[in-house]
């Protein structure tokens, strides 16, 4: 550890010698550490290059990304309520054009259409009392007699 003899005497830069000093110190902890301590985190293979790798490629890094996603034990519930979510979105947006903001559907075709009146993402309460619900941007008003007001939420 005697690196202070390779630097030029500076006056009075105490600082300067301090992050030389230590900089030469890392470098010289970086050097020496054995290839074979670092393991890729999915596949187990030796890393060489930087010494905060984790992955040997993009596929290994997707992999190992892709098994913790799936580890959670909701996931596959997750999944399913954002699919049924999606779907939703995609009836009332093929019953309401885009030109439209507003127009009515009975409730018997939205069944039909496999639409599933449990899963929405968000209630709107007017001042009156009705209540909108919402699958993200576009929802729909209960009306009498099985019908429903399809509408597009207005941007704030």
């Amino acid at each position: 550890m005697g690196f202070i003899h390779l630097l030029p005497k500076l006056n009075g830069c105490k600082r300067l010698y301090t992050d030389i000093f230590c900089t030469l110190i890392l470098y010289n902890l970086i050097m020496n550490q054995p290839l074979e301590s670092k393991k890729c985190l999915a596949c187990g293979n030796s890393l060489r290059g930087r010494i905060d790798k984790k992955f040997c490629n993009d596929y290994c890094r997707n992999n190992y990304n892709n098994q913790q996603k799936a580890k959670g034990s909701n996931s596959e519930i997750v999944r399913s309520i954002n699919k049924a979510l999606l779907s939703n979105r995609k009836i009332l947006e093929s019953i309401l054009k885009e030109d439209e903001e507003k127009t009515s559907v009975s409730k018997d075709k939205l069944l039909r259409l496999g639409y599933q009146f449990k899963y929405q993402t968000q209630l709107y309460t007017t001042k009156a009392g009705k209540t909108y619900y919402y699958c993200y941007d576009l929802g729909y008003l209960p009306l009498d007699n099985d019908w429903f007001l399809i509408v597009r939420k207005k941007e704030e």
